[in-house]
């Protein structure tokens, strides 16, 4: 009957070999393996043998193709026998194995037999030592993780990289495999994320950027090039497919500045197949193992952009000094305020800058903080006059540059490290006097005065008080260390200044590589103007001053001009104030050129009409090419704004004409005389004469 149950069904012969059995020695190759089974079937009569091979494939994972296949045939009633080499062979999992040994294939009816352990599923007696034969193969995995993790440690600690591929952007040296080189094609995506991140973009633009120029993901990219997971697919029916979390995975890596890192991640046991991620104090981090593809302050610039989410309003782009505008007084961010306004309803646009936490009380109705307003384009163009006249006194003046920021770093280092250093002597007096008070603890406990809780309680309270003085200690001379004087941070800027030639405009990336943060103090009222500090901190320097430099004439007049500017503007909005007039009324002005009353619709207008303007600036270019000329009649010296002026008067140019046309009707005159010639001239003439009429 059993027979009759078995005919035209298969003889299954599985065989597995993973790379650490690889490493025993030929017994347990898939060819040996192979051998034994085809002989053993052989032998006992088995038919119709197919082969179920896993090669490569650990005794831990039950995702392998064959074993697979295998259970599949099995459930179709495809299989009469099961034959492996060991129990082993199955898998390392004694839960998994004994799961498929003893409970699955017995209800498919599956006559199971691992030939060297002398298994066979038909004998009752030998089935008494299966599940102690699978908990030693599982202790020999388990053993093997252990040391692999041992080994794993040590060559991380060692500065090696634990990891088998290089990221994107890198490739193997194909001549030290432990060596990581650029690949540049991939690096130079890399960068241009990178600066596009300096350029106010956030990684879900980046990868939109990316997508509509058509360049792969990092994964079909090594799938290209048969690296990675997916190197055995052909077809990608999206590989463009760049996601905000690609960019930002890249834009967090600090291989990109050259660094080396171990230990991102780990798994709790050797069965799980997806590792849980390590916290940052945990990573081990060696720098500059290999050639970077962004330099280190292209990095840290991009952290820094990163933390401040840029929100893009109705503007349809985000305001880049959101985040670096603090309020001098509570020393929260200051909000940023925009509204494009509606003129027809009188509502005109606005942008600009105030406290967080003034506006959130008012909201709430309560009081806290005071207003700061500042409008953004006063802090432009504050911002790009510093970052000018800074950059061009430091590249025209590098030593006296030099000299004033380790001037001024010496002086914050001293005030900071007074303070650091008055709180490094309190911590250090506190944890020895702990010391001291944990040993009367001991010497109490000992001789019966205070009870085991109450020690035990105290104990601990003393040693977490220490634990913490030790870290605020080591903090502090960390500090206090790096207390000294370093021209390095000049430099830095010195070179950023350099890298920008044009200094016209204030653009998105000359912000993020200048500015570090901007403090805005409370206005005040000063002589009856609106009066209001700003302080600027720079990147690498902080916050510089200039020698004071004197205005020349011009600029003297232009500040004048502004002042009386801002007059008539306080003036205009304290008559709409008033009531006295509406906006939109007329002004009466005074033509600058012609004297001319007229009216405009803004109270600095100063022509009556083009024509005016016109006259008046060709007068004042005219004036502005005058120069001295001596007159070419009587020799008086004047000023004239024509290059072809050569008299002083119509008078002088009148006796000069009368001069040159009296010289010229004389040399007239002396052209036209006859000449006498010599007698023999005119004998011989009067000879020619005679011939001639003959």
């Amino acid at each position: 009957m059993a027979r009759m149950q078995t005919e035209g069904k298969i003889t299954a012969l599985y065989e597995r070999l993973s790379r650490d059995d690889d490493l025993t020695g030929d017994s347990n190759s898939i060819i040996n393996q192979k051998k034994y089974l085809e002989a053993y079937a052989a032998q006992q009569g088995y038919e119709n043998v197919v082969h179920y091979t896993d090669d490569g494939w650990s005794g831990g994972n039950f995702e392998r193709p064959a074993w697979k296949r295998l259970i599949a045939d099995i459930e179709a009633g495809k299989v009469a026998h099961v034959l492996c080499k060991d129990m082993s062979r199955i898998g390392r999992d004694y839960l998994q194995t004994g799961f498929y040994t003893e409970v699955m294939f017995r209800q498919h009816g599956v006559h199971f037999i691992a030939i060297a352990n002398n298994v066979d599923s038909n004998d009752q007696t030998s089935n008494e030592f299966i599940p102690f034969l699978n908990i030693m193969n599982e202790w020999y995995l388990r053993d093997l993780s252990r040391k692999q993790k041992t080994a794993i440690r040590v060559k991380g600690e060692s500065g090696k990289r634990t990891t088998n591929s290089a990221i994107y952007g890198y490739r193997k040296d194909p001549n030290d495999k432990h060596k990581w080189i650029i690949d540049e094609e991939a690096a130079a995506v890399v960068r241009r994320i990178f600066q596009l991140t300096i350029e106010g973009y956030g990684p879900y633009e980046i990868a939109r950027m990316l997508f509509d120029d058509k360049i792969e993901a990092p994964a079909v990219y090594f799938a290209r090039r048969g690296i990675g997971m997916w190197k055995n697919k052909e077809d990608f029916p999206s590989p463009y497919n760049w996601s905000g979390y690609i960019v930002g995975t890249i834009l967090s890596k600090p291989e990109y500045m050259g660094d080396t890192v171990n230990f991102r991640s780990h798994k709790e046991s050797y069965k799980d197949k997806t590792s849980v991620p390590n916290p940052k104090e945990d990573w081990l981090i060696f720098k500059d193992t290999h050639e970077p593809i962004v330099d280190r302050e292209t990095w840290e610039l991009a952290q820094k952009l990163r933390k401040t989410p840029k929100r893009i309003d109705t503007f349809g782009v985000a305001n880049p000094l959101t985040g670096l505008v603090y309020c001098a007084d509570c020393g929260e961010k200051m909000y940023n305020h925009r509204h494009r306004g509606n003129p027809e309803k009188g509502v005109y646009p606005s942008d600009f800058f105030d406290c967080s936490t003034y506006t959130l009380s008012r909201q709430k109705r309560y009081k806290a903080c005071k207003g700061h307003f500042i409008t953004t384009k006063a802090l432009r163009t504050l911002i790009l006059e510093t970052i000018r006249t800074v950059s061009t006194y430091a590249i025209s003046n590098p030593e006296e540059f030099f000299e004033k920021v380790r001037a001024a770093s010496q002086i914050r280092q001293q005030d900071a490290a007074k303070d650091v250093r008055r709180k490094l002597n309190k911590d250090r007096k506190r944890r020895d006097e702990l010391d001291g008070i944990i040993k009367k603890l001991y010497e109490s406990f000992a001789i019966g005065r205070i009870s085991a809780e109450r020690f035990d309680s105290l104990l601990a309270d003393y040693e977490a008080e220490q634990k913490e003085l030790d870290i605020s200690v080591a903090e502090a001379e960390a500090r206090i260390a790096s207390f000294e004087e370093d021209s390095a941070r000049a430099e830095q800027f010195l070179s950023l200044a350099k890298k920008y030639t044009d200094f016209s405009e204030l653009t998105t990336p000359m912000i993020n590589e200048f500015i570090e943060k901007i403090i805005v103090h409370a206005p005040e009222k000063v002589d009856g103007e609106r009066v209001q500090q700003v302080d600027i901190y720079l990147s690498f320097i902080g916050q510089f001053e200039l020698p004071a430099l004197e205005l020349t004439p011009e600029e003297e007049k232009r500040q004048e001009q502004l002042r009386r500017h801002r007059i008539k503007s306080r003036e205009r909005y304290q008559q709409i104030k008033a009531g006295e007039r509406s906006i939109g009324d007329p002004y009466v002005c005074t033509c600058k050129y012609c004297g001319k009353e007229f009216e405009a619709k803004r109270s600095d207008a100063l022509y009556c009409s083009h024509n005016c303007q016109a006259k008046y600036y060709r007068q004042r270019d005219a004036e502005q090419r005058s120069r001295e000329c001596t007159c070419q009649n009587c020799g008086k010296v004047f000023l004239t704004t024509r290059s072809d002026k050569k008299y002083c008067s119509d008078e002088c140019r009148y006796e000069a004409q009368i001069k040159r046309k009296v010289e010229q009707r004389a040399e007239k005159e002396k052209a036209t005389v006859p000449r006498i010639g010599s007698i023999e001239e005119v004998n011989a003439a009067q000879d020619a004469a005679e011939e001639k009429i003959a």
